[in-house]
């Protein structure tokens, strides 16, 4: 029960964190990326506080014996950059271009009941079923 709890208001600081900076509003972050235009620096700060936020707290985390609400902290096993991973990331960046959403915005998004958010959902989902597939015939 305290790791729904955790994991429920982790959510939700982290979904009202996105909805205050600005981070679920497309137009927003389109106008980060567009650094030929009228560029908005401002998600930079956003993204730089989470970077140091972040740091700070793996650097608490790793000094624990264990986690507060597990028995053992799950940590990546693959730690090489490969064709997938970039692959994966020229993809993320792409849809994120394109779009002004990745996948926390776009589901914190949903709520306010934009049909183009659903859309993006939807064609996520999409893409994220293909790739399973395509690595499940690449690997048996």
């Amino acid at each position: 029960m305290r790791r729904v709890l955790a994991a429920f208001i982790g959510g939700g600081l982290f979904g009202a964190g996105l909805i205050i900076s600005q981070m679920s509003n497309p137009a927003k972050v389109i106008g980060f990326l567009d650094l030929s235009g009228q560029w908005d620096p401002s998600l930079a700060f956003v993204m730089a506080g989470a970077v140091a936020v972040f740091a700070l707290g793996y650097r608490f985390a790793l000094r624990r014996s264990s986690p507060l609400f597990d028995k053992n902290f799950v940590m990546p096993e693959k730690v090489n950059v490969d064709k997938t991973l970039i692959s994966g990331s020229l993809l993320f960046g792409l849809g994120w271009g394109l779009a002004g959403l990745c996948p926390g915005p776009a589901i914190v998004s949903s709520s306010f009941g934009d049909s183009r958010v659903w859309m993006f959902i939807v064609a996520m989902l999409a893409g994220m079923g293909l790739i399973r597939l395509i690595q499940h015939r690449n690997n048996g």
